[in-house]
């Protein structure tokens, strides 16, 4: 299983996705459950803009009400004063806008945070159920690194960035709207002048993202590379360290950050760009309002308040335009990660089940090949007609060379895979009509290849036995010749192993997932060479007890050794996908054909 493309590979901010439009319409409709509540989001959104936007159109007019009072003090005009009273008044009512735009924001935020975590949770359990309908082929043709970045942070992407970018964006229009209809009501070239920035703006906007979408693309890729290397490097670090190899290591990693820097400077660079060129072009049409603004009071066609006003909004108008630049890189970032959870959840799914599954009572264990055809592509069909007939309670070897396809075959018996001809029957029941959990809940399965999770031993045990007592468990880990060392280790039972179980022998996790298959009572068992972990006296235990567990069970044994298959009722001889040879150990090697050769092979080393 690779670990290629790490965690961290969906970790590319700006990554521009092959289909924005169609993902973020997907994205919309995915969220159709929430409409109500963005609804009123947006409501409180610019609500709370209006509010906010009003505030400086009472500020001018407090600065006119203060300026003519001041004129006609200077004026010695009888009875002149400033009406402190009218201007106590406007900062109350500002006062009261201010706290009410707040209130609207906060509430708005409250309800997008909500709304935002409530989608990714959604996510992510489509994303559990998506895990447990695909086909095996797809984790081992697809990155480990790559798929969890998918369900992890790229959902984590989509979350923050829907937190920020919907507020901002209803935000952003109505404050440009809002303003806009101020400004206007104040002076209509003052208008024209600042609204000459926007369309300029917004060209340079969309040219400096589409210039930089390469480079953000790339730098998603080169940070997938990097991440996956260095995943790669620490999860066989032994390796590395045995063959000498942290030099070539390094090497292959500063070449990797070495072009990932330099993207991610090119990306950055060009990202960069667009704050200072907006606010440029937004300084030059600020700069043109005061001289404007300056001449039109001069000329006595509007008030100093309405310039104040005026220019406040003027520098309130650019701040959406930059905000509107910044969501166009979040807006990206979102899509892009939105668009790669989508691709995983369209992945081509098992096949069906059937609509009228077949289940199995009581299993006798007769288990039928009849045909079967199957290769991992249409193209390499290296399994054909293949023919096997097992009776109940027969114990049954498979050996063969590397690659002669032992394992394949187990994977079709427990339906990982689906044969492209022909057909597998348990007790005469096509497995392709039965339920894959049914299916599989005949199945006991103890693997070369050990697998622990970060849990006690408790637990690890009773993994798939819901419902088992500690003393069926203990009863188990007897059974498996595991009780006498678990009973030695710190808390026992309890002891939790750790992620990389390195807190206990690889004979003792062998030990452990033999106890998982005694404690989960199979009518079929699977072995593939469960024993080969563990020393020689520990092996004997083993041997007996898989004899007691064995017996009465149809028991299929991938095998390596073949000393220890020289009691099967039957061994299927497998190379290049087919079988080559049948019949028990006595009589394959009377035969003296490829069976013989594999056996003396193993004890002759001249062979």
């Amino acid at each position: 299983m690779s670990m290629r493309g790490g965690p961290m590979a969906a970790m590319h901010g700006g990554a521009k996705a092959k289909d924005f439009k169609g993902t973020l319409k997907r994205l919309v409709f995915f969220s159709k459950t929430y409409w109500a509540q963005l609804i009123v989001i947006i409501v409180m959104a610019i609500l709370g803009t209006i509010f906010s936007i009003v505030s400086p159109k009472i500020l001018g007019e407090i600065t006119n009400k203060i300026v003519e009072g001041f004129i006609a003090i200077m004026m010695k005009i009888p009875g002149a004063a400033i009406d402190l009273d009218y201007v106590r008044r406007m900062l109350l009512l500002m006062l009261g806008l201010y706290f009410l735009s707040s209130a609207f924001t906060y509430i708005q935020s409250f309800v997008m945070s909500g709304v935002s975590q409530k989608i990714t949770f959604n996510l992510r359990l489509r994303i559990t159920d998506k895990i447990n309908t695909l086909p095996l082929k797809y984790y081992d043709t697809e990155p480990f690194g790559d798929i969890l970045s998918r369900i992890t942070n790229d959902v984590d992407t989509i979350a923050n960035s829907l937190n920020q970018s919907v507020t901002q964006v209803v935000t952003s229009v109505a404050s440009v709207i809002g303003i806009l209809i101020m400004m206007l009501s104040i002076n209509v070239q003052m208008t024209m002048i600042s609204i000459v920035s926007l369309p300029i703006s917004l060209f340079l906007i969309m040219n400096i993202v589409k210039l930089g979408q390469k480079y953000f693309r790339q730098r998603s890729a080169k940070l997938g590379a990097l991440n996956g290397m260095i995943e790669e490097n620490f999860g066989a670090h032994n390796i590395v360290k045995v063959f000498n190899g942290e030099e070539q290591a390094i090497t292959a990693f500063n070449k990797s950050s070495d072009e990932l820097t330099e993207i991610t400077w090119k990306a950055e660079f060009i990202s960069g760009m667009m704050m200072p060129i907006i606010s440029f072009v937004g300084n030059l049409s600020y700069v043109a309002v005061c001289v404007l603004g300056g001449y039109l009071v001069v000329d006595g066609k509007i008030n100093i308040g309405d310039i104040q006003s005026f220019i406040q909004y003027t520098r309130n108008f650019s701040q959406p335009i930059n905000q509107t630049a910044q969501i166009a890189n979040v807006l990206q970032s979102t899509v892009a990660a939105a668009e790669r959870v989508f691709e995983f959840l369209d992945e081509e799914e098992e096949v069906n089940e059937s609509d009228a599954p077949v289940k199995l009572e009581r299993v006798q264990g007769h288990v039928s090949f009849e045909n079967v055809d199957f290769g991992y592509s249409d193209e390499n069909i290296f399994i054909q007609n293949l023919d096997i007939d097992v009776k109940p309670g027969q114990k049954i070897a498979i050996v063969g060379p590397t690659g002669a396809g032992k394992t394949t075959l187990i994977n079709l018996l427990m339906r990982f895979y689906d044969v492209k001809g022909g057909a597998i029957k348990i007790d005469g029941v096509d497995i392709r009509e039965m339920k894959r959990n049914d299916l599989r809940d005949t199945f006991g399965m103890v693997l070369q290849d050990t697998w622990l999770f970060n849990g006690s031993i408790k637990d690890n045990i009773a993994f798939g036995s819901a419902g088992a007592t500690m003393d069926e468990i203990i009863h188990a880990a007897d059974s498996a010749k595991a009780h006498h060392f678990v009973r030695t280790l710190p808390d026992g039972y309890e002891m939790v192993i750790n992620e990389e179980g390195s807190n206990i022998s690889q004979g003792q996790k062998q030990l452990l997932t033999i106890a998982r298959a005694f404690l989960s009572n199979p009518s079929i068992l699977i072995l593939d060479e469960a024993t080969s972990s563990v020393d020689t006296r520990t092996e004997v235990l083993i041997q007996k007890a898989m004899e007691k567990l064995m017996r009465g069970r149809t028991s299929f044994i991938i095998a390596h050794r073949l000393s220890t298959i020289r009691d099967a009722d039957l061994i299927l001889v497998m190379n290049h996908g087919a079988i080559v040879e049948k019949g028990n150990h006595e009589s394959l090697i009377q035969a003296d054909g490829f069976y013989a050769k594999l056996y003396q092979s193993q004890f002759d080393p001249e062979e």
